[in-house]
This record gives structure tokens, C-alpha cells and sequence, in this order.
């Protein structure tokens, strides 16, 4: 079996894992987010630092530094706090879709194409802006959604990969289009 078939397999296998726990316990999911990102704050910490001590001025080394403490308050906050951090994220993810949902009702009357492009646009926007809505009047609600839709697409791009993995088997030379 060729490195690249193994590899295609064993990554949908694991999605599909991922993607049913995420789909089956949602808590559990939200609680890895938050988790995900204290790890992300402590590595970004740890790169601020580095990058502070090969700065050769005083400036960037202080504000590398201050950069670095944040860092790693966010990162202590998100493991002292997971629940205010997955609220956080909920509405960052409702005020994303807010914002894009305007521009997306505000390019359907600037774009010059189609009525039905126009449609497109406009009908995008406005259930762009009513999940932005609904996360924000219920971020709980938003937080569940999130984690289950995040495991719905991992299931759907495992399959996606087992899929990709049986139809190269045979060919030498694996062309993904």
C-alpha cells in the first residue's frame, strides 16, 4: 500500500472518529476548543519570547515581552475560566457572521451580476446574520452548534478521504483534483 493511500486512510479514519465524538458529546468537544487555544496562547508566549531576545533593540524587546505576559494571562484565563472562553468564542464566531452577512446583503446591491448572483449574495448574508444572531442571543445554544458542526464536516471530510484512498488504489502516481 503506498504512503500516500495509508496516509489518505488513516486520516479519515480519525476524522470520522473526531467527527463522531464531536457530533455525539459536544461538551467534551467545546472543552477541547478551549483547551486547544490555552495551548496556542502558552506556544504564542513562548515565540514572543524567542523573538524578543533576538530583537537587538530595547523597544521590540519590552513589547515582545508585555506580548509574551498576555499571552500567557489568556492562556492561564482559558484554563481557569473554560466556560467564559468558550462564551468568548461563541461570540466571536456571532459577530464574524454578523459582519460578513452585512457585506454579503451589501455586495448583492453593489455587485453588477446577475439577479440571481444578487439573490445569492443577499440570501447568504441574511442566514449569515441570523446565526450571528442566535449564537448571540444564545451563545449556549452556539457553543453546542459549533462542535457539532465542526463534527459533521470532519465526518464528511473523512469519508472524503476514505473515498480518495480507495479510488487511487492501484494507480502509482495518486492526481488529486
Amino acid at each position: 500500500m503506498s504512503h500516500f493511500r495509508s496516509a489518505l486512510i488513516w486520516r479519515g479514519v480519525l476524522a470520522v472518529i473526531i467527527g463522531i465524538i464531536a457530533v455525539a458529546w459536544p461538551g467534551i468537544t467545546i472543552g477541547a476548543f478551549v483547551i486547544l487555544f490555552a495551548v496556542y496562547a502558552f506556544i504564542a508566549a513562548g515565540t514572543d519570547t524567542i523573538r524578543a531576545f533576538r530583537s537587538d533593540r530595547a523597544g521590540p524587546v519590552a513589547g515582545r515581552l508585555l506580548l509574551a505576559v498576555v499571552d500567557v494571562a489568556a492562556g492561564v484565563a482559558a484554563l481557569a475560566w473554560p466556560g467564559i472562553t468558550a462564551l468568548a468564542l461563541v461570540w466571536l464566531v456571532a459577530a464574524w457572521a454578523l459582519v460578513g452577512g452585512l457585506a454579503e446583503i451589501g455586495l448583492a446591491f453593489v455587485v453588477g451580476k446577475s439577479a440571481g448572483g444578487r439573490a445569492l449574495f443577499a440570501l447568504g448574508g441574511l442566514v449569515s446574520i441570523a446565526l450571528g444572531v442566535v449564537f448571540a442571543i444564545r451563545p449556549d445554544v452556539g457553543a453546542v452548534t459549533i462542535a457539532q458542526v465542526y463534527g459533521l464536516f470532519s465526518i464528511v471530510t473523512g469519508i472524503s478521504a476514505l473515498v480518495l484512498a480507495v479510488s487511487t488504489a492501484g494507480r502509482r502516481d495518486p492526481v488529486l483534483v
